[in-house]
Formats: structure tokens, C-alpha cells, sequence
């Protein structure tokens, strides 16, 4: 198991520099932010990258995430032509020593929070997911915005597409995911790239939106569509923890073979669809967190794991759930819970 750290790029005020600092920090999670999605990575735009990481004593094998485009998603006319165009992303990032390329399924909406500075008892800042006041909003008519909304979309841009995946049933685009698959998958396995699909986020449908990689079910529909390891799975304990639903050691333990990717935090479950994202200690939350890391040895996992979200605490101001302090703690738990368990016979 190995520590990695997300990073931003240049604009993201947490540094390589700070990042290099937290005990044991081996590689940066990163991506290209200002090429269009559906557009190719160019070679040279990689290698600027990677060589911006290494710069700093640090390792670029993980991409998250090379985005999917809706008209992937949605499987139009120009679908095709994306797919060329990723599989040749997929080429470049091989050719510059990338392992694993995340990417998710999600239909328009990203991960999807009804609150970025909700106020914990100790004073910190965090994200919450309030079903209460997400289930009666509707994209098409509303003026406001949720985090994970892409703010890119004019209003009519964004009704069309709401509207379309309004009438997709979950079948459907569980067939344009398989569509997807089948035609990059042969370029993953030729370059020796695993993909590592993130679960949904949270794992139920929103806004009328079919979503459908959200639990045990879902992760056996995806490796019948082709069962090679590098169709894989980028398992994030905050997204399928929080529908006590999923029973994540066991999920471990039966896809283990699956996953290249951990994604480790930890959330308070309030209601059957309602969250609190906690610090990253399993008595902060309902995930019992060193359970993950004992089933990840179970599995003897050799692959990458981060903190993910963490709280703003000390006054930190920056990008909502992804400051350096509170993820810096949780790195170090992280730490001490791998040491824990790699002592035991």
C-alpha cells in the first residue's frame, strides 16, 4: 500500500512542497484541467506534468480523473470519436508511466453535496449531504447551484441534458458504459493501464438521474462486461459508506482483485440518505476504517491509497474539501493504521 495525495496543479494552493512534507507521502493523484473533456491528452501536456511532480521527489502513476464525456454517457452521434479520442489519452499517459486512469459514470452531476461549510461541534468546516433539501430541487427550474454542478452549461444546455437522462433507464446506461468498455478496454490491457471506475456519489439516484455504480451488485454487472483485472475499481469508503447498505471488508475481500485505487475517509451516516463528512477516525463516523485496512492486507493490496475529503480546520480557507491540513491528518492515520495492521502475523 502506498500514500498518495491529490493535487490540483499549479492554481491549487496546497503545494508539491507542502504535500512532500506529510510522513511517508509517495505520489501525487493529479489530472489535466484545461483541455476540454472528449478532447485528446497530448504527450506533451503529460510529460509537462509528471515532470512538475518529479520535480519534487514525488511519483505520477495515478490519474484522477480522465473524464468520460456526456456524450459517452448519453451515447450520441459523437461518441465514437470520443472514445478514439480517450484511448489515444490512454496511449499517452502509458507512454509516460501511468498506471491506473480513474473515471466515473456519473450523468452531468459530480459528486453532489447539499452544503460545503456545514459547522462541526469542534468548530471545523465540512460537507454535508442533506436529503431533505436535495430531493425536492430540480436542475431545470431552479437558480441555484450544488456543489458538483458543472458550472460550464448554460441553463438550456443543462435542461437538455437533465431532461435526456430523465427518460435513460438504468439499463440503458448500463449499455452505453458496456458500449464504452468494450471499445477502450483492449487499448487498456495492450498498454498495461488499469481503469478504476469511482462508485457513484452518493450512490442513488438524484434528480430523477439514473445512477448505477453505487454497491455489490453494481461491481458484479461491471465485470461481467469484461472480467479482466484492468476493469477495475477505484473504491471510495465516503461514497459507498454512506448507505449502510454496503458492507465495505467484505466488498474488498470479493472484488479485491478489481481494485487499484482507494479513495479513504469517513462519513457520519444522519438518515437513510443523509451524511456528515467526518474527520477520518472510525469513531467519527459510521465506517469502521482500520476493518478497511485489514481487509485491504486481507487481500495483500499493493496499490494506491489517498485521504480523501477532509474538513477545513485551523482557519484553512481554500478548496472545499480538499485543504492540507485536515487531509494531512488523515494521511497520518492512514499511516499508523497500515503500520497497525502490517505488524500482524
Amino acid at each position: 500500500m502506498e500514500l498518495s495525495f491529490r493535487w490540483y496543479g499549479e492554481s491549487d494552493p496546497v503545494t508539491l512542497e507542502n504535500i512532500k512534507q506529510i510522513p511517508d507521502m509517495r505520489q501525487i493523484v493529479t489530472a489535466i484541467y484545461d483541455i476540454p473533456v472528449g478532447e485528446v491528452w497530448s504527450d506533451e501536456k503529460i510529460k509537462e506534468l509528471k515532470k512538475a511532480i518529479e520535480n519534487k521527489g514525488l511519483k505520477f502513476e495515478v490519474v484522477e480523473s480522465l473524464p468520460v464525456s456526456e456524450e459517452i454517457k448519453l451515447g450520441t452521434n459523437k461518441r465514437d470519436e470520443h472514445i478514439d479520442n480517450y484511448k489515444q489519452s490512454l496511449r499517452n499517459l502509458a507512454k509516460n508511466g501511468i498506471k491506473t486512469v480513474t473515471y466515473n459514470f456519473m450523468p452531468v452531476f459530480d459528486w453532489t453535496r447539499s452544503q460545503l461549510d456545514y459547522q462541526l461541534d469542534d468548530g471545523s468546516n465540512t460537507l454535508i449531504y442533506d436529503h431533505e433539501k436535495v430531493k425536492d430541487i430540480d436542475p431545470i427550474t431552479t437558480q441555484m447551484s450544488l456543489p458538483g454542478w458543472d458550472e460550464s452549461y448554460s441553463r438550456e444546455e443543462l435542461s437538455h441534458l437533465v431532461e435526456t437522462y430523465r427518460s435513460m433507464s438504468e439499463d440503458e446506461l448500463w449499455e452505453n458504459l458496456k458500449y464504452f468498455l468494450d471499445a477502450v478496454l483492449p487499448t487498456a490491457i495492450e498498454e498495461d493501464i488499469d481503469l478504476a471506475i469511482h462508485p457513484d456519489d452518493p450512490p442513488w439516484e438524484i434528480f430523477g438521474i439514473p445512477r448505477i455504480i453505487k454497491n455489490e451488485k453494481s461491481y458484479k454487472k461491471l465485470i461481467e462486461i469484461n472480467d479482466n483485472s484492468h476493469n477495475g475499481i477505484c473504491f471510495c469508503t465516503g461514497s459507498l459508506g454512506s448507505t449502510a447498505e454496503n458492507n465495505l471488508p467484505k466488498m474488498i475481500e470479493q472484488f479485491g482483485d478489481y481494485i487499484h485505487f482507494v479513495h479513504m475517509r469517513n462519513v457520519k451516516r444522519v438518515g437513510e440518505k443523509s451524511f456528515i463528512e467526518t474527520g477520518h477516525l472510525t469513531k467519527n463516523g459510521s465506517i469502521d476504517m482500520k476493518e478497511i485496512v485489514k481487509s485491504l492486507k486481507k487481500i495483500n493490496f499493493k496499490g494506491t491509497i489517498r485521504p480523501d475529503h477532509g474538513r477545513m480546520i485551523w482557519g484553512e480557507t481554500g478548496k472545499a474539501g480538499y485543504g492540507l491540513y485536515d487531509r494531512a491528518l488523515g494521511a497520518t492515520y492512514i499511516n499508523g493504521l497500515i503500520e497497525g495492521v502490517e505488524s500482524i502475523d
